[in-house]
Parts: structure tokens; sequence; C-alpha cells
């Protein structure tokens, strides 16, 4: 500590205590005396190193370290003392070199040699998400099965918003401190709204991602991917979301353009959809007789999105009935949803009933595998529609899903006037839905990462093992089917 004492003098000859800040770990230790002995302020807690350098004319060095290296590669005036009487200027070009030359990087997610460069990304990555996250006050309305989940998604190292039960907490907590409440979208607490409005607190809604997970999450698999939306949610076409606001403004060039139609080819050649993987499993079989075969998915009658979305048709029967009506011709494939398969939502319809407007029943097998079989999808709201416009077939919308209104489907439901009117390639449209809108995690390092990390993930069966709460609520689910047979 000899030299930091006489570095300090030093410096304290040229400039006054008051505007010098000593940078060393220990509230008590040595170098907390030498700052009281100077008169210099001394910071010992871990720090934004940007934010600390963002005030800084001047970094004086005592050996060699981290934040003087960043110092002079952000092009600020960096001595470096060897002795305290010895010190030398530290070049931003000479760092850039020492980085690049002399240090051997691995991709955080493989675990192969990468570049720099490649290592920066992340960071920046990384980055963005913990910026938007120190916006969080608090979360609500999230189950318990999925908050540690949760809690990577929204971490603030070294913690993560606390979770609350009642909105009056989460809102009292958040109109403290200035930040937003984020709640899951379908469980928004009683009272949260009018709460957030009256203390002025922003109400972010999460809800599950386009790439998800290998599992469904009725069947409690957690969320490799959440969309955190800050003006309303993506399946409401009521008001604005995030989603919306990103397809009509977003100047899409060329690179991101050609990231999603890799994207694409890449969901396409590995049967990937929302919940996991198909292996171009054994056609379905049926006799259509040269008539044209439409595809109906069907979808949870009480999910928001169809009671948002879904317009004047709502439910699956009526959707049977008013694709029947427009196709009078057509052979028709009714694929029930695979969560009210599963017994875990509401939803479900008799075979005689639905036989009375469709040709054929589709239960096993994955939808992406029978998509290919098809030509043309008819939908309220469901993400089948989008698969199938990843695999170039036509889409007929009844409701108004995030991927209507910009020219790639045709529409029978209604369109919000005035906000969908920008002509989008299906490229741009993958962009913004899959790229941009989301957040996404790696499920085996649970740190933040892009879109292809997981998608790569989803090759791996080890990751998404099912676990004792999970096979439980299978069980559930199944008895419940088969009792309501």
């Amino acid at each position: 500590m000899r030299s930091l004492a006489r570095l300090l003098a030093r410096l304290a000859t040229v400039h006054s205590p008051k505007d010098l800040l000593l940078v060393a770990p220990g509230a008590y230790g040595p170098a907390a005396r030498i700052a009281r002995q100077y008169g210099v302020i001394h910071l010992h807690e871990p720090v934004d190193p940007h934010a600390l350098l963002d005030h800084a004319r001047e970094v004086h060095e005592l050996g060699q370290g981290d934040i003087g290296d960043l110092a002079a590669l952000r092009g600020q005036k960096v001595t470096r003392y060897a002795s305290p009487d010895h010190g030398r200027p530290v070049d931003g070009m000479s760092v850039a070199r020492r980085l690049i030359q002399d240090w051997c990087y691995y991709d955080p997610y493989t675990g192969d040699v990468t570049t720099i460069l490649k290592v920066l990304e992340f960071q920046a990555l990384w980055r963005r998400v913990i910026d938007a996250n120190r916006d969080i006050g608090a979360c609500v309305g999230m189950s318990l099965w999925k908050r540690r989940r949760i809690a990577a998604f929204f971490t603030v190292p070294p913690t993560h918003p606390p979770f609350f039960r009642q909105a009056r907490s989460a809102v009292k907590r958040c109109a403290s401190q200035g930040r937003a409440v984020v709640t899951w979208a379908t469980r928004i607490p009683a009272g949260l709204i009018r709460q957030a409005q009256a203390e002025n607190v922003p109400v972010w809604r999460v809800e599950d991602g386009f790439v998800r997970s290998v599992g469904l999450g009725s069947g409690l698999q957690v969320p490799a991917s959440i969309f955190v939306d800050r003006r309303g949610i993506y399946y409401d076409p009521s008001e604005p979301s995030d989603l919306e606001h990103i397809l009509a403004t977003t100047p899409f060039d060329t690179h991101l353009r050609e990231r999603a139609g890799s994207l694409i080819a890449h969901l396409v050649q590995k049967g990937i959809s929302k919940y996991g993987r198909s292996d171009r499993g054994e056609m379905q079989e049926w006799d259509a007789r040269g008539r044209r075969v439409l595809l109906v998915p069907g979808q949870v009658s009480d999910d928001l999105s169809v009671i948002r979305g879904g317009g004047a048709v709502q439910g699956n029967l009526a959707l049977l009935q008013t694709v029947r009506q427009h196709n009078p011709d057509a052979f028709i494939i009714y694929r029930p949803h695979p969560d009210v398969v599963a017994g875990h939502r509401n939803g479900k319809l008799g075979n005689d009933v639905v036989m009375a407007y469709a040709d054929h029943i589709s239960i096993e097998g994955s939808i992406v595998d029978l998509i290919w079989q098809v030509q043309e999808v008819h939908t309220l709201t469901s993400l089948a529609g989008f698969e199938a416009l990843l695999r170039q077939r036509k889409v007929v919308t009844y409701g108004c899903p995030f991927y209507a209104g910009w020219g790639l489907t045709t529409d029978m439901g209604r369109i919000p006037a005035g906000r969908r009117q920008r002509p989008l390639s299906l490229a741009e449209l993958v962009a913004g839905a899959l790229i941009l809108y989301p957040r996404y995690i790696d499920p085996l390092t649970q740190i933040p990462c892009e879109v292809e990390t997981v998608v790569a993930r989803f090759d791996d069966m080890r990751i998404w093992h099912p676990t004792v709460l999970m096979r439980i609520k299978n069980l559930q689910g199944h008895m419940k089917h088969m009792m309501g047979r």
C-alpha cells in the first residue's frame, strides 16, 4: 500500500483531492485509510465501469487492470504506473491488439473456440438485457413453478426483481422506485391496472415466446423464450403492441433479412415449432379424392388470443362452421389443440360435432408434418398459421393474429385500421416476431442468448427431460382426458 500512498500524494500535487476518486476494494482496509489521509473519495463496492468512466477525465492505474484497458479502448487518457514515479500512457490500439492476439476466447454456449468479436456480441446482448431489466421493480401474477426461470430472464446481477402475490404490494414498491411492474398477460391480478394507473406505474405484460420449449407450458415445461411487451400484448388487436410497432416501423436491413432467411430455413429443415420438433414421421392417411385439403387448427376456447383476437368468430365450432360455409367442396382436417388433447385446457369438441363440418380429425403426430400435407391453413389466431407461412402454405385468418394484415395472409377478420398498412416479406415478419420481439435464455447455461442458440438446444432432448412434477401434471391431464370421453 506504500506505492498507492505515494501515487496519491503525487496526484494530489496536481489535482484537487475533491477531484480524485480512489477505486479499490475494502471498506475498512489500508486503501480506506489512505483515502481518508489524503481526503479523496473511496469507491470500494462493485460498480458498472462504463458508468464510472463516463465521469472521468483521466485514469491513473497502479499496475495493469481492466478499468485502465477499458478506458484506453474508449479513447480516454490513461496513465499506467509500474511504480508511483514511473507512469506511461496506455494506447487503445495496443490494448486492442493484445486482446486479439494474446487471448483465446470460447463460446459460452457451445464451449468452442471463437473470436473476440463474437464474444463482444454476446456481451452486448447481455448488456442490453441487463439495462432493460433495471427498469423492472417487481413481478406479479407469475406461477410458482416458473418463477425461477422468470427470475433468470429478469436478473440484474447479483439479484432479480422480487415476486409478489398482491397487486397493491407490487405497485407500491414500483412507485417508490420509479420502475415498472411486470405481470403474466393471462394472469393479471384484480385491480393491478387501476392501481398502477393511479400511481403512474407502467405495467409490462409477459407471455411465452413462439420458439418456446420441447414440451407444453400447460405440462409445466418452463419457457426458453418470453415476450416483455411495454405497450400491450401481441394477441390483443384492440391496442398496439411492441410486436406490431416493430413490424410497422423497423427498417429491416439486408443483414437482418438474411439472418431471418437462414432462421426460416433452419426451422423448416429441423421441423421446429413452438413446443418442439418433428422428425418428419409417417404421413397421415386420408382420401381427399382430389379436393383441396384444408387444415383447421383448434384452439383453447377460453384462451385470451381467441377471446381478444377472434373477432366475430368465437370458438372452435364457430370456426369449423365458418370454414365449411366458405369452402363447401373442400376436404377439411380438424386438429384439436395439444393442450386440449392433453386434458390441461378447455375447448374439446365431440367427434360427432366435428365430423358434421370436417372430413377428418388429426390427433397423432406433429402439426408441422400435417402442414406439409395440406394446401391451406384456416385459423382464428393459431400460431399454426404462422408456421404454415414458414412452409409456404396459403393461410386464411378469421380473427386477427399478429401475422395478419401484412400482405402475407388472406384475412377474413377485422384488421386494426391504420396500424397494419405496411406490406412485409416473410423474412421481415420472422425478423420481427422471432429475432427482435422476444427474449431468449439458454436452457442449459441459464444466460441470455439469441434465437439460434435455443433452436440448437432443441436437438438435445436431455435438456428437456421431464421433471417429477411434470410427469404428475401429464398424468393428471391424461386421466382428465380419459374421464371426459
